[in-house]
């Protein structure tokens, strides 16, 4: 039986920021939140200096990091080098996100999480399944030759996936709502995006089921008076999700924060890294479906500068989040940890501190830089 202590510093619990608490870990399980002092003797207690102890951060849209993209390398040691990457970002739970790409690809990159996760490689959760039913419109930096609509033989395929939690990302235009109700009765949870339906396409697509909006305002039609579109319903629609990339280039700090008092309802807002292999590695230039994806000043776009994922992780979401859009410390945490994990429907293991759940988290100094990262209580 091992057992240890943090204590001496503020815990945000995923709901709240305790203070004068501590947090005791036994056996890769959080046993307890409890007032200081811990006078157990068979407890090792460790004191903190300044900042916070968080949820290891959820990030439901990982294409790749540490020089993998899962498109390139869809494998169990693709899949173990991206987690790796990103746990040393503070990322202790991640989907894997295959993009639009041949179906023959697709399925590998989901046989690979499979089996990372069977093999318990640290971080992996499950699947993002982004493309390739979706808008050419609004295809962004996904591959046009692969854009396809889906066939009821697709969601016949896709329902069969044994893994779970399964998100995929689909547009109006290419998926119908009946399909949509298949998918989420077999467990899939569906994401709307790269999409330039009309707010009513939407809404339909919601009233069969689908359940988040994918990276809000991008790829998607945007919201106008007479023409809500994409971004009208999801932030009309009290249930459903919306994650979003605040890196200071996909979406203005300002729309940041218009979004989040704009949503309906409780908080549901997700922040997300959409990182590309670039976190985590020296390298500058990857392949993107053939195509040559740069990074400069941590922006990426293709050569005809179609912006092409992102140079971050979920931690530096964070960071931008507070410093830059002015968001409160906690509701900044709970979009990258309590939220995702709550969509997902893990809440009873990940993003949040409670007792019986996973030991996964983080200590952030008081400048909010990154300290150390535990997953299972192991550093």
């Amino acid at each position: 039986m091992s057992r240890f202590a943090i204590s001496g510093i503020d815990i945000f619990d995923g709901v709240r920021t305790l203070r004068n608490a501590a947090l005791i870990v036994r056996d890769g399980l959080i046993e307890a939140l409890q007032e200081e002092p811990v006078t157990d003797p068979d407890v090792t207690v460790e004191y903190g200096d300044g900042g916070v102890i968080a949820p290891g951060f959820v990030d439901i849209q990982v294409n790749g990091g540490g020089g993998v993209l899962l498109n390139d390398q869809p494998t169990v040691d693709g899949v173990r080098a991206i987690c790796a990457a990103h746990r040393t970002f503070g990322t202790t739970y991640l989907l894997p996100t295959i993009i639009t790409d041949r179906e023959e690809v697709t399925f590998a990159a989901i046989e690979a999480v499979r089996k990372a996760m069977s093999e318990g490689v640290p971080g992996c959760g499950g699947i993002h399944v982004e493309g390739p039913f979706i808008a050419l419109k609004r295809k962004g930096a996904h591959d046009a030759a692969c854009v396809r609509a889906m066939s009821d033989e697709d969601v016949a395929k896709l329902c069969a996936v044994d893994v779970r939690p399964f998100l995929i990302t689909v547009a109006t235009e290419s998926v119908r709502p009946d399909q949509i109700a298949k998918l989420v009765q077999a467990g899939i949870r569906v994401s709307i995006g790269h999409c330039d339906g009309s707010y009513d396409d939407v809404q339909a697509a919601i009233a069969a089921g689908a359940s988040c909006v994918t990276h809000l305002f991008n790829a998607m039609s945007q919201l106008g008076h007479r023409a809500p579109g994409v971004v009208g319903a999801a932030l009309d629609s009290p249930d459903v999700w919306a994650s979003i990339i605040a890196d200071g280039h996909h979406v203005h700090p300002a729309m940041v924060d218009l979004a989040l008092r704009a949503k309906k309802g409780e908080n549901r807002m997700i922040a997300i890294s959409d990182a590309m292999p670039t976190v985590g590695s020296a390298g500058n230039v990857f392949d993107l479906g053939g195509r040559r994806a740069t990074r400069e000043g941590g922006r990426l776009t293709l050569d005809d500068g179609t912006l092409a994922g992102c140079d971050i992780s979920l931690h530096d979401a964070v960071r931008y989040l507070v410093d830059t859009t002015g968001i409160a410390r906690e509701e900044a945490l709970r979009m990258a940890t309590a939220n995702p994990a709550r969509f997902l429907g893990i809440s009873d293991s990940r993003g949040f501190l409670r007792p019986g759940m996973s030991a996964d988290f983080v200590w952030l100094r008081p400048d909010l830089s990154l300290g150390r990262v535990w997953i299972a209580g192991r550093e």
